[in-house]
């Protein structure tokens, strides 16, 4: 059976959403919490202590696969990532956590985490696509994103993780 710890602010009806603290074995993971629009920083270089130091001073919950840090912290806690697949490690997390959907998907960077902004995309980019529509820009990174196959893909791999129950949208936007 998975360790469990306790964690704060994790219940359906919580006034916010967790944030979270991934370690550097989790960044695919942090990416696909992103893709759900939840607050996901990926821990740099520093190693154990730098990581544990970060966590306790962000009050995120620590995703990880070491064993060694995965111990409750004096803020948020931490969850000790059973699976090896991405996928199927954020289906360990959704259902442990018991995250609800809807989600808002595309609202984060999958890089950098920062918020993403509407904008009009600029001539050329990318080569082959429509013309005027809208997309949106990190203010963070400056990456552009778009709804093309990509997203379109990446929706049919959440709906076949998380369940026919778990109404990802599609459509024309990536809000």
């Amino acid at each position: 059976m998975p360790e469990s710890v306790a964690l704060p602010l994790l219940h359906r009806d919580a006034p916010r959403s967790p944030r979270f603290l991934a370690d550097a074995m989790l960044e695919r993971l942090a990416r696909w919490l992103r893709v759900l629009g939840y607050d996901v920083l990926s821990a740099g270089p520093g190693g154990a202590e730098a990581l544990l130091a970060r966590d306790a001073a962000s009050n995120r919950i620590l995703l990880t696969r070491n064993r060694a840090i995965a111990a409750p912290g004096p803020a948020g806690g931490s969850l000790l990532i059973q699976h090896q697949a991405p996928l199927d490690q954020l289906v360990e997390v959704v259902g442990r956590l018991d995250l609800q959907p809807p989600w808002r998907l595309f609202t984060r960077c999958l890089i950098c985490n920062t918020g993403l902004l509407p904008v009009v995309r600029p001539d050329g980019l990318p080569p082959g696509t429509p013309g005027e529509r809208l997309d949106h820009r990190c203010p963070g990174c400056d990456r552009v994103y778009w709804e093309g196959v990509h997203t379109r893909r990446m929706r049919a791999a959440l709906q076949r993780a998380l369940g026919q129950g778990a109404a990802v949208p599609a459509g024309g936007s990536l809000r």
